[in-house]
C-alpha cells in the first residue's frame, strides 16, 4: 500500500499543473477574463486584504514600538478596526493568558519573525497579496511569504498523515460560494502579530464569494473548543489587483531570520 503522502504529492503535482495551465489567464486584461470556469465563478487572479488585520484582528489603537527607537514613526503600528464578527475573540481564560504572553514577547516569539509558514487563515490577510489558480478541478493558492502554497482539494477527502503549518484544505461549492475547510494544522501558528492564536484542534471554514469583478467577500469561521468558548468568524473584503503587470514576487525569508533564530550561536562565534 502506498504511503498517504503519495496522495498528497500527486494532488500537489496536479494543482501545480493547473497553475501553469491557467497562469496566462492571470495576466489577461479584465475584459478578456471569462466570468466563469466550468460553470463556477472565476477566482483567478492576485488578491489582497486592504486592512490592518495582519497586525491585530481586533480593534486596536496606533502604537509605537519602543523596541525599535531608531525607526521612529516608521515602526509604529497603525490603528485598525476589528474584523471579528461581534468585535472580540471569545477566548477561554487560560487561552487568553497565553495570548497576553504571546503579545508581551512579540516580535521575537512570532512565527512570522522566524519565517515559518503563516497558517490558515492568517496567510489570507497577511500584508502581502496571494494568487488563486483555478481550473476545472483542484485549486491552488500561492503566497509570497516563505514561498508557501496550499492545494484546495475538491475530491480528495483523506486525512493528512501528520499536522503541518498549513494543514490540509478541502473544498466544495455551495452554489457560487467556494467553501474551504482546513484541518490538521500544528497549532504553532499565530493569527496575527498581536499574539492571537489557536491549537492544533482548530477547524477553519472559509467562504469565498465574488461581490463583483474585482472584489471577494471572505469569511473564516474558527472552531477550536480547546482555545475558544464558541466558534467565531472573521469577515473582510479581498481586492483583485488590476495592474496588467501585477505578479507575485517570492519572499524567501529564511536568511532574514538567521539573526533571530541563531543569535546565541552568532554571539558565541563573535567572541571567539
Amino acid at each position: 500500500m502506498r504511503h498517504p503522502w503519495h496522495r498528497w504529492l500527486r494532488a500537489l503535482a496536479t494543482a501545480l499543473a493547473i497553475g501553469l495551465a491557467v497562469s496566462a489567464a492571470g495576466a489577461q486584461s479584465q475584459a478578456d477574463r471569462p466570468a466563469r470556469i466550468a460553470g463556477r465563478p472565476n477566482f483567478n487572479g492576485i488578491w489582497q486584504a486592504m486592512n490592518t488585520a495582519y497586525w491585530n484582528l481586533e480593534s486596536h489603537s496606533a502604537e509605537g514600538l519602543n523596541q525599535f527607537p531608531q525607526l521612529g514613526a516608521v515602526a509604529a503600528i497603525p490603528a485598525g478596526q476589528s474584523v471579528v464578527r461581534g468585535g472580540t475573540i471569545p477566548y477561554r481564560p487560560e487561552a487568553l493568558t497565553r495570548r497576553n504572553d504571546n503579545r508581551a514577547k512579540w516580535p521575537a516569539a512570532d512565527p512570522e519573525a522566524k519565517c515559518y509558514m503563516l497558517g490558515v487563515p492568517r496567510v489570507t490577510y497577511h500584508n502581502m497579496p496571494f494568487q488563486i489558480f483555478q481550473g476545472d478541478g483542484d485549486l491552488l493558492m500561492v503566497y509570497p511569504f516563505a514561498a508557501a502554497n496550499r492545494v484546495i482539494h475538491m475530491t480528495d477527502r483523506s486525512e493528512l498523515p501528520v499536522d503541518s503549518w498549513m494543514g490540509k484544505s478541502t473544498g466544495s461549492w455551495d452554489g457560487d460560494v467556494l467553501v474551504v475547510i482546513t484541518k490538521w494544522q500544528n497549532g504553532e501558528s499565530w493569527l496575527d502579530r498581536a499574539g492571537n492564536h489557536a491549537s492544533n484542534q482548530l477547524t477553519v471554514t472559509e467562504r469565498f464569494r465574488l461581490l463583483g469583478p474585482n472584489h471577494l467577500s471572505y469569511e473564516a469561521t474558527l472552531d477550536d473548543p480547546q482555545t475558544f468558548t464558541r466558534p467565531w468568524t472573521i469577515e473582510l473584503p479581498l481586492y483583485r489587483h488590476i495592474d496588467p503587470q501585477a505578479q507575485l514576487l517570492e519572499h524567501k525569508c529564511v536568511p532574514f531570520a538567521d539573526g533571530l533564530l541563531y543569535q546565541d550561536l552568532l554571539q558565541s562565534k563573535g567572541k571567539e
